[in-house]
């Protein structure tokens, strides 16, 4: 394995800066209140009946056979971090209410942020995609905790894909996150996970995702802090030492730290 920090600086590998949405943006967002024609009929809503807070749509320009759009919110946020918790508790609704109507197949829920981590529309949402077949299980839990409360711990992988990878599950292992009574307080967790990130990187894409195995589900949080490229043979490098530990910092302290963000490191998350 090679670690190259300095790489970091070369010309172009700065990410773009932060912007304030646009009139344009706002006026031309399908998923704003008030432009619901602008979208495939509704699937599903929540409430039911009344003011939308939440809304399903079929994805306009699906990779599969069935996918689904999950709006977030009738206000123009961007991000997990902005969302409040009735609304995330009306999200875990959603993903509950659509796996519940379609049981059948492996469901995938992912959430994209920013174009780099593969979003075409700012406005924060989540795919529900149903899948030809169960992918394969994430990594045995190992790493360094970074929240442990109400049933659920997050931690830090010992050996991360990249920078500030994390991951969030029961403390006693459940096969179905859409089943689960914890979704709702697990996506409250990663919203707050990267809500810290922000206060560390600022804005950043990111992906996330709920992986469901017999061994357990968990939600997996992958911030795109590093340009993945070619170099030899194809390999995924990982970003830590396995002999790396997560600073006090991590646990229960207000400090905060900063990892070497291009290269291996311990465990950053602040408290």
């Amino acid at each position: 394995m090679a670690i190259a920090p300095a790489r970091a600086s070369r010309p172009g590998a700065a990410r773009a800066p932060f912007e304030q949405p646009t009139r344009d943006e706002l006026d031309s967002c399908p998923f704003c209140a008030g432009h619901e024609e602008m979208t495939p009929p509704q699937t599903f809503a929540l409430p039911e009946d009344g003011d939308w807070r939440v809304r399903v749509v079929p994805n306009l320009y699906p990779a599969l056979d069935r996918q689904e759009v999950v709006v977030h919110s009738r206000l123009h946020k961007r991000t997990l971090a902005d969302l409040s918790a009735q609304e995330l508790e009306l999200v875990a609704e959603a993903w509950h209410r659509r796996r519940a109507s379609e049981p059948d197949g492996y469901l995938w829920a992912l959430v994209n942020e920013g174009r780099e981590a593969g979003s075409s529309l700012p406005h924060s949402h989540s795919q529900l995609a149903w899948l030809p077949g169960q992918p394969d299980p994430e990594p045995a839990r190992a790493g360094d905790a970074v929240v442990e409360r109400d049933g659920l711990v997050a931690w830090c992988p010992f050996v991360a894909r990249l920078p500030y990878e994390s991951a969030i599950a029961p403390i006693d292992p459940e096969p179905s996150g859409f089943r689960s009574p914890l979704l709702a307080s697990a996506l409250a967790l990663l919203a707050e996970l990267v809500r810290r990130l922000h206060k560390l990187e600022g804005p950043v894409p990111l992906n996330a995702w709920l992986h469901e195995h017999e061994s357990g589900w968990r939600l997996v949080l992958l911030p795109r802090l590093t340009i993945l490229a070619g170099l030899g043979p194809p390999a995924r490098p990982p970003q830590r030492r396995p002999d790396a530990r997560a600073p006090p910092a991590v646990r229960e302290t207000g400090a905060r730290h900063r990892s070497r963000r291009r290269g291996s490191g311990p465990c950053p998350w602040p408290a």
